[in-house]
C-alpha cells in the first residue's frame, strides 16, 4: 500500500509564528518537534497572501491566472458556486489511485454544503471562519452548529475518520484544515487554559512598527492592553492547534501506522501581527501588499521512514510545487490537464539530490499586483499604473526600504521586470487574467472575467485609497465602483 497523507492547512499563519521559525513567544513543542525529527522549509511562499486563492492554488497546482479565484470568497450564500468545477484537484487524482480521502475544516471554495470532487468523507465549515464556539458545519450535507472549540472538534472528526480506515485495503488521505489562527482573537472565542499561557507575554516576536499608511485595519497603536488581548487570542489559537497535532500523532501510533504516513503542515497564506505597521495578509493594505510576512509561510514535512531527519532546506519553494511532488512522492504517473508552474522536490526530501540552485524564483499574485522573489531580490509590479517596489532582501531582510526610484536600479528593475512577466504569459489564462481584475481585497463573488461574463464580482473594502493614473495613492470617490479593467 501506498502512504497515508495527513495534510493539516492553518488560516493566517506567518512563517514567523512556531518555535522552530524561531519564535520565542510562542508554545508549540509537537509542531517544533515534527520539525526536528522531519524537514523544515526556511523558504517557503503562498501563491497568493489571501485565503480562497492560496487554497485554490494548492490543490490545483495553478496561479489564480489558472483557476480564476482572485479574492477570498462570500461563502455564506445560496447562489455560491463551484469555483474549481472542472479543475483537476490532487485530491482527484488520489482518489482515482485508490485513496480515501476526507476534509476536516475549512474549505472556502464555494459550495461547502455539497461534497467536493475526490473526497468520501467531509466536515466542512459553512463560510470562511468566524466564531470559535458554535460554528456553522456541514457534515456530509448537513448543517449543523457545533459546540466544542472548532480546534478540537476538527481534529475528532479526522481521528474518527482514521479510526475507520483501520480495516480498509487503501490507503487515506485526510486533510485537516483549520479556521486557526485566524480572527475572531478576543477572549471569549479562546478557551481560558489556552489564553492563560500568554497572560503575562510581552510578545516581543511582534513588532511594534508605526502604522502603515495604506493600512485597512485598526492597528492598536497606543492601545497596549487592546494589542494583547489581540495577541494573546491569536497564540492562543497556534497552541491549540499544536495540542491537537499530538493527539494525531498519539492516534498514529496507537494504531501503529505512523510510519506509514506522512504528515505535512503548512498555512494558506502569511500574516502581519503589527510588521510593517499591519495587522493582516496581502489585503490588510490597499493596494494589496507583498511582504515576506504576508507571503512566507511555514512549511513541515515528517515521516519516520521516508523524510530524512533534522534538515531544514533553504532553497525558495512554493504551495504550487505541491501537487507534482506529491505525484512522484506516491509514485502516481500523471499528466496534467494544462501546464502548471510548479516542480517537484521530493528528491530534495529524501536526499537524492542537493537541493535546488540559486537562481531559482517564485512568483505570487493577488489579482493586479504580481511579485517575482530571488533569493536577493524582489519586484512588485501593480497593474496597470503602480505603484511599484524592488526590495534588496540581502541587504534589506525588513523590506524598509523601496529603492524604485533609485536610478541606481534601472537595469535590475527592467530584468525582474522583463522575467515576472514572460513568466506570466506562459501560464496565465487570459479569460481569467487576473492583471486586468479590479479586486480590492473586499472579497469575491462570482466566476472571473470572461468565465464570468464580466460580471462585477470585486467587493468594495473599506479603504478609502485608490490608485490614480498617475501611481499615486488618492481618496476614492463614493461613486467609484470596481470595474474589470480591459
Amino acid at each position: 500500500m501506498k502512504k497515508n497523507i495527513i495534510f493539516i492547512i492553518t488560516d493566517d499563519q506567518g512563517y514567523w509564528s512556531l518555535g522552530s521559525y524561531g519564535n520565542r513567544d510562542v508554545i508549540s513543542p509537537n509542531l517544533d518537534s515534527l520539525a526536528e525529527n522531519g524537514i523544515r522549509f526556511e523558504n517557503f511562499f503562498c501563491v497568493s497572501p489571501v485565503c480562497s486563492p492560496a487554497r485554490a492554488s494548492i490543490f490545483t497546482g495553478r496561479i489564480p491566472s489558472q483557476h480564476g479565484v482572485h479574492d477570498w470568497l462570500d461563502e455564506h450564500d445560496k447562489d455560491t458556486c463551484e469555483y474549481l468545477k472542472g479543475q483537476e484537484t490532487f485530491v482527484k487524482v488520489l482518489s482515482d489511485n485508490g485513496y480515501t480521502c476526507c476534509l476536516s475544516g475549512k474549505w472556502h471554495l464555494g459550495d461547502s454544503a455539497h461534497i467536493q470532487q475526490g473526497f468520501k468523507e467531509w466536515y466542512v465549515h459553512e463560510k470562511g471562519g468566524g466564531p470559535y464556539y458554535n460554528a456553522p458545519m456541514y457534515k456530509n450535507g448537513k448543517l449543523v452548529h457545533e459546540e466544542k472549540y472548532i480546534t478540537d472538534a476538527i481534529t475528532e472528526y479526522g481521528i474518527d475518520f482514521i479510526e475507520k480506515q483501520q480495516n480498509s485495503e487503501s490507503s487515506f488521505y485526510l486533510s485537516l484544515h483549520y479556521t486557526a489562527p485566524h480572527a475572531p482573537w478576543d477572549e471569549s472565542n479562546h478557551p481560558t487554559e489556552l489564553l492563560n499561557l500568554y497572560k503575562e507575554c510581552e510578545f516581543k516576536s511582534c513588532p511594534r512598527d508605526k502604522y502603515h499608511p495604506w493600512k485597512i485595519r485598526e492597528t492598536f497603536e497606543g492601545n497596549e492592553e487592546e494589542r494583547k488581548e489581540i495577541l494573546r487570542g491569536y497564540f492562543a489559537a497556534i497552541t491549540g492547534v499544536d495540542r491537537q497535532v499530538k493527539n494525531i500523532i498519539d492516534k498514529l501510533k496507537e494504531l501503529n501506522i505512523l510510519d506509514d504516513t506522512i504528515i505535512i503542515f503548512t498555512s494558506d497564506n502569511g500574516m502581519n501581527m503589527g510588521h510593517h505597521g499591519i495587522f493582516g495578509k496581502g489585503n490588510g493594505t490597499f493596494p494589496q501588499n507583498m511582504y515576506e510576512s504576508s507571503i512566507k509561510v511555514p512549511m513541515i514535512i515528517y515521516n519516520p521512514t521516508l523524510i530524512r531527519k533534522g534538515k531544514v532546506l533553504k532553497g525558495l519553494y512554493s504551495h504550487y510545487d505541491i501537487f507534482p511532488t506529491l505525484m512522484e512522492m506516491l509514485e502516481i504517473d500523471h499528466t496534467t490537464e494544462i501546464t502548471l508552474p510548479g516542480k517537484s522536490f521530493y528528491k530534495a526530501l529524501t536526499n537524492k539530490e542537493p537541493e535546488q540552485s540559486n537562481d531559482v524564483v517564485v512568483f505570487d499574485e493577488y489579482g493586479p499586483t504580481r511579485m517575482i522573489r530571488s533569493k536577493n531580490w524582489k519586484y512588485i509590479h501593480r497593474y496597470p499604473f503602480g505603484p511599484h517596489e524592488l526590495y534588496d532582501l540581502g541587504n534589506d531582510e525588513d523590506e524598509k526600504e523601496n529603492l524604485i526610484d533609485n536610478i541606481e536600479y534601472t537595469e535590475k528593475i527592467l530584468e525582474l521586470r522583463t522575467r515576472l512577466e514572460s513568466w506570466f504569459n506562459t501560464y496565465v489564462i487570459k479569460e481569467i487574467d487576473g492583471s486586468k481584475e479590479p479586486v480590492y481585497g473586499g472579497g469575491q463573488k462570482g466566476l472571473a472575467g470572461l468565465w464570468g461574463n464580466n460580471k462585477a464580482i470585486y467587493q468594495k473594502y473599506t479603504s478609502n485609497f485608490i490608485c490614480s493614473g498617475e501611481g499615486q495613492l488618492r481618496k476614492r470617490n463614493e461613486e467609484e465602483v470596481c470595474e474589470r479593467v480591459d
